[in-house]
């Protein structure tokens, strides 16, 4: 964890950089740096190590990866969210399919940008959170349409997300907290929704029309 010295910058904007690849931050300080508006205050690995920073120097924007080790991206999100109400976050990730862009947003960040888009659009989100909008490239915007015209309910979702990862009906009831035969109802009724006849074909389905995004292994 680094944290430049102090006092504050007047006018400057105070950034929280957070990502677990040393190069990533290396290269997101170097750009962020060279701007006359901005200042890195921090630059950390984990999402504990963000609520930490957060606690002590309350920066202006917090840009975040969103798979990470220790806490991913959605749970700093929500926790940073939950104890500093304002916190301005915005998404700096290799990952963007249509259902993680909407968590994101829905967990409580202001801004999603992806890490092969030029720097320019990582700046120019901070900027547009910093003064309290939103920012979110029309790429992305295409995406989130398709995953809100998911014919799924939100538990729906939910219970494809665990299939994904290969849990039984009665794995995933004991997750959520309800019936195998609760669960199978789901599943039948995303099977119908879908238009699908197996667990493999309901997740090629949903990967292909950015209803959920399956994380590679080893990532």
């Amino acid at each position: 964890m680094t944290v430049a010295p102090q006092p504050r910058t007047p006018g400057k904007i105070r950034l929280l950089v957070v990502d677990d690849h040393m190069v990533m931050r290396m290269g997101l300080v170097y750009a962020a740096s060279a701007q006359p508006d901005m200042e890195v205050i921090a630059e950390v690995e984990t999402g504990e190590e963000a609520l930490l920073v957060y606690r002590d120097h309350h920066p202006d924007v917090v840009v975040l990866d969103l798979r990470m080790r220790g806490w991913g991206g959605l749970q700093t999100i929500r926790v940073l969210r939950q104890e500093f109400r304002d916190a301005k976050i915005v998404i700096y990730s290799n990952y963007a399919r249509g259902e993680e862009v909407f968590q994101a947003l829905k967990s409580g960040a202001s801004g999603f940008v992806v890490k092969n888009m030029e720097v320019s659009r990582l700046l120019e989100a901070i900027r547009k959170v910093k003064s309290g909008g939103r920012y979110l490239p029309p790429e992305l915007a295409v995406r989130m349409s398709e995953r809100a015209l998911s014919p799924l309910s939100d538990r729906e979702h939910e219970v494809l997300a665990l299939i994904s990862t290969g849990q039984s009906n009665k794995e995933i009831g004991n997750a959520l907290g309800v019936t195998e035969g609760t669960i199978k109802l789901h599943v039948t009724n995303i099977f119908s929704k879908l238009e699908v006849n197996s667990r493999t074909e309901a997740l090629v389905v949903a990967v292909q029309r950015g209803i959920i995004d399956i994380e590679p292994k080893g990532v």
